[in-house]
């Protein structure tokens, strides 16, 4: 048994790889402040099932405390460090707290895991690190040109897991996320938005003209390459669907698979989002033996049925 921290272990993913986690027998800390970022409430339902559970122990507290970080690496084997201020729009309104959170807070994680003999911390990066496209799709060797705060404090907690393995020996691998959805995702994401709207028959509001693309990742290959990456792999790793599509398209794949009469309008673009995301995962497929298997039908599909049986 192995003893985890998962930090932001309330939120979207913390939660499934709490899940995982404990359904393999070890030993979990989460940590999480449920912020008010979206509704604390949501958060507190994603882990109300592990409540009872021996091996589950929920720590309320924040990553920019030293002495609480201190106190709940003891002993600690692994970190999967998913907490993080999210939002690329939130970031370009309040870049301070997106700085503070992700890059400090992750400063501050590395200090008190090298300090408690940490074996391995896997990072949750964000493709928001590339920004502007040179080329698609996104290799790892990819120039970093982030279009947000928010993908600034990214890659500046990707340094600091790198500079801390190679100064300190603490080793980490911090993992590229592409557009993560399914089961218990965030309120406040496209695919939660539409599929919302499409139950309903509402309108579907796209900003801009919808061509931007994204390559979307289903949940449970995250979590996949999250459990891989406790014993294999060094550095970044993208980890992304490895196909994208239009907002446009994604809006009628989820009015089809919904059957909805919802109908689109399009509104003014917004400042930091990227225009195009795709991502080659070569590396992770050579280096790790991961690559993705679900795809964006079959999650959309799977996605729609839990949102159904929940709401």
């Amino acid at each position: 048994m192995e003893k985890i921290l998962v930090t932001g272990g309330a939120g979207f993913i913390g939660s499934h790889i709490i899940d995982r986690l404990l359904k393999l027998g070890n030993e979990v800390i989460c940590l999480d402040n449920f912020d008010n970022y979206y509704d604390p409430s949501i958060k507190r339902k994603n882990i109300h099932f592990f409540m009872e559970n021996k091996n589950f122990e929920l720590v309320e507290g924040d990553l920019r405390d030293k002495h609480l970080l201190k106190n709940i690496l003891k002993g600690v084997d692994y970190v999967f460090h998913e907490a993080a201020q999210a939002g690329v729009r939130t970031s370009v309104t309040d870049p301070l707290k997106s700085h503070d959170v992700n890059a400090t807070g992750t400063l501050n994680l590395l200090e008190a895991a090298m300090d408690s003999n940490v074996k391995k911390i896997i990072n949750a990066s964000s493709s928001s690190v590339y920004g502007k496209v040179k080329y698609l799709p996104f290799d790892e060797e990819h120039p970093n040109q982030p279009l947000s705060p928010y993908g600034v404090s990214k890659l500046l907690a990707e340094h600091y897991c790198r500079v801390f393995d190679e100064l300190y020996g603490l080793k980490s691998v911090s993992l590229r996320y592409f557009t993560v959805y399914g089961p218990r995702m965030r309120p406040d994401l496209a695919i939660s938005i539409f599929t919302r709207s499409a139950l309903k028959n509402e309108t579907i509001n796209i900003f801009g003209n919808g061509e931007k693309t994204r390559d979307f990742t289903y949940i449970d290959d995250i979590i996949e390459a999250n459990l891989i990456c406790m014993k294999k792999g060094e550095g970044v790793y993208n980890i992304g669907g490895g196909h994208s599509i239009s907002i446009n398209e994604l809006a009628q794949k989820i009015i089809e698979i919904n059957d909805s009469k919802s109908e689109v309008v399009y509104t003014s673009p917004v400042k930091g989002d990227a225009e195009h995301t795709l991502a080659s995962y070569e590396k992770a497929w050579k280096e790790i033996g991961w690559k993705p298997k679900i795809k964006i039908d079959e999650g959309l599909g799977m996605y729609s049925k839990w949102f159904i049986n929940e709401n």
